[in-house]
């Protein structure tokens, strides 16, 4: 087998969450690039179809599924619908997540209970669910997305929530990767830093330069710069990788 085909991923079927706009669009057309059928999943109706469509048009199937990721029911009913509608289910990308600032001692409970919902409760819900499918057919790859946060503290900001959700992430990565090593399932985590994306762009450019000089590479990347990690973790390029946290950060956090 030559080397460029264990990245190919022809014949898989891909569920992405948060896939509507930013990172997940990204993932969600890398995955259909490298040849995998995508299920998108977004809490955003529009923007959901709007990237199944992109996908269809480089001739790969895709469904748009609307789907709170907090909400049991609806993960159980989106993952019913991809099984019909594609067959079965190789790759798993939880990407649906978000970030909000707020000091400690000022927080609202409701606020840090709402983004832990979101980031670590609806990561474990996909995984729970999707992870049944695949232990039936022992196979399956499952990636999750944390973030450099998960190692570091990030300033100026205040975000002990976020940070503290995406470790949460990363040790659950760890923990299903050595549950379900013995069906072939392969669980990994990608740790991202600052990302183009469009939350990002809402904050003022003397905030980006900041994030941007703490990088060696003093930039803040597009997100389609990272779709190659991810089907990279998705395919049999990836075969001996399980339980990794690959962190993607321009260099970051190495000071």
């Amino acid at each position: 087998m030559g080397i460029l085909s264990l990245f190919k991923l022809d014949g898989e079927t891909a569920i992405v969450t948060g896939a509507g706009r930013g990172l997940g669009r990204e993932i969600a057309l890398g995955l259909a690039e490298a040849g995998a059928d995508i299920a998108v999943i977004d809490k955003m109706s529009k923007e959901c179809e709007d990237t199944a469509g992109e996908i269809r048009n480089l001739g790969r199937k895709a469904i748009a599924i609307e789907s709170d990721v907090t909400v049991e029911e609806d993960v159980i009913r989106s993952v019913k619908a991809v099984k019909d509608e594609l067959g079965r289910i190789d790759i798993l990308v939880c990407n649906a997540g978000i970030c909000n600032w707020s000091p400690a001692e000022d927080m609202e409970f409701k606020t840090w209970q709402q983004l832990m919902d979101i980031n670590l409760n609806g990561v474990f819900l996909y995984c729970k669910w999707v992870g049944k499918e695949m232990i039936k057919q022992k196979k399956g790859s499952i990636i999750n997305v944390s973030s450099m946060s998960a190692n570091i503290v990030n300033v100026p900001q205040k975000q002990c929530h976020y940070n503290s959700s995406k470790a949460a992430v990363t040790h659950l990565t760890k923990s299903l990767a050595v549950e379900w090593a013995p069906y072939n399932i392969r669980v990994n985590a990608v740790c991202p830093g600052y990302i183009m994306t469009p939350l990002l762009k809402l904050a003022d450019k003397e905030m980006l330069d900041e994030w941007a000089s703490y990088a060696p590479q003093k930039r803040i990347p597009d997100p389609s710069e990272l779709k190659g990690i991810f089907v990279f973790l998705a395919s049999q390029a990836a075969s001996y990788f399980t339980g990794s946290a690959v962190v993607a950060d321009g260099g970051y956090s190495l000071w």
